[in-house]
């Protein structure tokens, strides 16, 4: 029998280079990266202003293909919050956003963070004077201390005295928004006396106690404010328990459905917010700009429902807009 003729020997190496070729294209191809892992230290864990945060932070996630998640503590003491973040570094979490109950406390644990190469983000709440890397603010300062200032004095007739009840006294934001009122109601309305500002936690029911000792203390007292969601329900219901609708005011930062039966009682006459369920799909996006090392920009299209983002790079800034005033009428139209 005659060998392989040439053709044949030529045609049967071709064969078996297309073979070789074709073999080494068949290599798994490269997987994904790992998608960005973003974990929210609130002040506080299971209260509904948190809550929709959360809700907004997942919303984002599901889009952004970001990897949320939200831990918090049990109490508003900072040692809660720095055990939490020190966990989360040593899971090597790619970002931590976290609301300072007590910045000066979290400064170290955060800078510890950062030596270990990961991002921090402030969000609701500042930590000025710490290494976080952008601030992802719900509102201006001037425009929350106004708007609370305005919203009481309207019911007041622009005199009268009142009381704050706050929450953490090491709270930045707070802090900032009463120094806030403090100015513009000296400003506006000189007949008006702030006589004092006491500190219930992030505890509703605290609030509501000291809100009748005040009232107590000053029988004269005409307006209340909460300045925070706990603390906001927590004068308002005061208010209704003493019986003293119509005749003590109050205002504060309360979330819709929380301040909703006593905006519809008559015990709170507004709150003043923003949506929150933006904020924590601002602060999502956010931190996935930063971990992906993209600069942002003096007015970023975030999505459809906030199309124009401010961010000031010179207090590195992003703030999600002015305050929303919440009354009776329209407080349906938030599901929080």
């Amino acid at each position: 029998m005659r060998g392989p003729t040439k053709t044949f020997r030529l045609v049967a190496a071709l064969l078996l280079g297309a073979a070789v070729a074709l073999g080494g294209c068949s290599a798994e191809p490269a997987s994904a990266p790992p998608p960005v892992r973003v974990a929210f230290v609130p002040k506080v864990d299971g209260i509904p202003y948190f809550q929709a945060m959360n809700t907004g932070g997942l919303e984002a996630a599901k889009q952004l293909g970001v990897q949320w998640t939200s831990v918090g503590p049990k109490t508003v003491d900072p040692a809660a919050q720095v055990a939490i973040m020190r966990d989360l570094i040593a899971k090597k979490a790619d970002v931590i956003v976290v609301a300072p109950n007590d910045p000066a406390a979290l400064a170290p644990v955060i800078a510890e963070a950062r030596a270990r190469g990961i991002h921090v983000l402030t969000s609701d709440t500042d930590a000025p004077g710490t290494q976080r890397e952008v601030f992802v603010n719900q509102a201006s300062a001037e425009g929350i201390g106004a708007a609370l200032t305005d919203a009481l004095m309207k019911r007041t007739g622009g005199a009268g005295k009142y009381a704050i009840v706050s929450c953490g006294p090491a709270a930045a934001n707070l802090n900032t928004w009463i120094a806030v009122q403090k100015a513009y109601s000296a400003a506006h309305y000189p007949k008006a006396q702030l006589v004092e500002t006491v500190y219930a936690g992030e505890d509703e029911d605290n609030a509501t106690n000291l809100a009748k000792e005040l009232m107590a203390r000053h029988p004269d007292l005409t307006g209340l404010v909460g300045e925070c969601t706990t603390s906001a329900p927590g004068v308002a219901k005061a208010v209704g328990e003493e019986q003293k609708i119509g005749q003590v005011f109050t205002v504060g930062v309360g979330t819709p459905q929380a301040i909703k039966p006593f905006l519809l009682d008559g015990s709170c006459s507004e709150s003043v917010l923003w949506n929150v369920e933006s904020l924590g799909y601002l602060t999502a996006w956010t931190a996935k700009q930063v971990a992906d090392g993209k600069p942002l920009q003096p007015v970023n299209k975030v999505s459809l429902e906030l199309p124009a983002v401010k961010y000031d790079a010179a207090s590195k800034t992003v703030l999600l807009g002015d305050p929303l005033l919440i009354t009776a009428d329209n407080v349906d139209q938030f599901k929080y």
